[in-house]
Formats: C-alpha cells, sequence, structure tokens
C-alpha cells in the first residue's frame, strides 16, 4: 500500500529565506504522527509547505503516491489533503451551518456526522463564527477541514490557547479520528504532553531538520532525552509560529 503521505529532502522557506532543509519522513494510512520542538524551528512551516503556501526550493511531497509539490493549493485539497491553519480562520460572519457547508465535498463527512464528533457545534449551529468560544471556534477549524473528506489532515497548533477541559475534549475527538477512520493525521504541537499522548510516533524538529523520528511513549518515559532534542541548540527566544 502506498504511503498515506511522504515528504523526501524537503527545502522550502520564504521567497530566497530557507527554512526547512532536507526534511524527509512517511505516514501511512491512519497513522497519528506529531511533531514537535521549540518555536521558530520549522514545525509550522512544514505544514504550510506540504500545502503549497510557501516557497518549494527543493525535493517532493507525495500523496498516496501522487507527486503534489508542483500543484496549486485548490488541487492539492482536491487531491486529498486538509489543513486546520493555527489561527483557524473561520468565517466570523457565517453560522457554524455556513462555515461547514462552504467546505464540504463529496465524502463520508458531512455536517451530521461532524456534529456527532463536536456535540458543542450541534448546539450551536446557527451561531456565527464570532459568536463561538476559542474552543468552539477550534473544534468548528477541524470539522470544516473533515468537510473537505481529506485522506490526510495537518493540524496546527490544536490546543494552542485553550482551557484544559477543552483540550482534552479535543484530544478525545482527535483519537476517534484515528481509531475509527482510515484518514491520516500530521499533528504539529507546541504543547508536548498533549502530542505525545495523543500520537504514538513523534518527530522532532530543530533547525529546520528532522532530529529525531521514534515512538511517542519512549520520549514521554525519558523526559531528559525530550528536553536535550527540543533545547539542541536553539535559543529559548526564538521567533514563534515559524
Amino acid at each position: 500500500m502506498a504511503e498515506a503521505l511522504a515528504v523526501e529532502r524537503l527545502r522550502a522557506g520564504y521567497g530566497k529565506m530557507v527554512v526547512l532543509e532536507d526534511v524527509s519522513f512517511a505516514a501511512r494510512p491512519g497513522e497519528c504522527l506529531a511533531v514537535v520542538g521549540r518555536n521558530g524551528v520549522g514545525k509550522s512551516t512544514l505544514l504550510t509547505t506540504i500545502m503549497g503556501h510557501t516557497t518549494l526550493h527543493g525535493g517532493a511531497i507525495r500523496l498516496a503516491g501522487t507527486e503534489i509539490h508542483r500543484l496549486p493549493i485548490e488541487r492539492r485539497v482536491e487531491a486529498g489533503l486538509g489543513y486546520v491553519p493555527q489561527e483557524r480562520e473561520v468565517f466570523a460572519s457565517l453560522t457554524v451551518e455556513e462555515n461547514l457547508a462552504v467546505a464540504a465535498r463529496p465524502g463520508e463527512w458531512t455536517a451530521e456526522r461532524v456534529y456527532a464528533l463536536f456535540p458543542n457545534l450541534a448546539a450551536r449551529r446557527s451561531n456565527r463564527g464570532s459568536q463561538l468560544s476559542g474552543g468552539e471556534q477550534q473544534m468548528l477549524a477541524v470539522g470544516r477541514a473533515l468537510m473537505g473528506n481529506p485522506r490526510v489532515l495537518l493540524m496546527d497548533e490544536p490546543s494552542e490557547g485553550l482551557a484544559p477541559v477543552i483540550v482534552e475534549s479535543l484530544r478525545q475527538a482527535i483519537a476517534e479520528l484515528a481509531r475509527t477512520t482510515n484518514l491520516t493525521v500530521v499533528l504539529v504541537e507546541q504543547n508536548t504532553r498533549f502530542a505525545l499522548a495523543l500520537a504514538p510516533r513523534t518527530l522532532v524538529m530543530n533547525r529546520g531538520r528532522i532530529v529525531h523520528d521514534g515512538p511517542s511513549a519512549e520520549l514521554a518515559a525519558d523526559g531528559d532525552a525530550l528536553a536535550r532534542l527540543i533545547g539542541l541548540d536553539q535559543p529559548a527566544a526564538a521567533a514563534g509560529g515559524v
């Protein structure tokens, strides 16, 4: 079976500025994979490069065996990529129902299935995006991505700024996705504990490169090793969001 997502020797950034250097990894169908590391090491840039928002300087991206790195963003979505941005970017003036409808593509994911995954949204389906809490906006951003019926879902910092009870609700929903569907999830997270508890496999990034790829349980059990990997030659005051 072809890998759901494969990234090969990726080199990318913003204009002439290169952020990612020689990044390679692959994810299987149905796999949940976490990407962790300090702010500014290239985690978010990895996701935006896969989606086509950055300047590609070299390497390849394959979705189910098909090269997509030369495709425009909309064609990547049609090919089966879904994306939950760090800023959520829900449509403030549209209702929950309308936010989901604008992203709908044929497939198993419907509004009612999203509501079953996130009951809070079902209760607020007539509310506008601007009337939702931060946690509800995050649920809506995930639900909207699912409405595109992707085969690979990229999630950028889904737990950021959320109350612990909402983070746990979100963790349960993502875990259910991984358990009950063949959806591949690539999760970028600053909340390392959340990421390691959710994803069986974790990549650690530093200075635009992958410096570790292995079982999450091993990292969770060895805090010193995790601290060394995440802190590897990386200034604590590095800019966030890259």
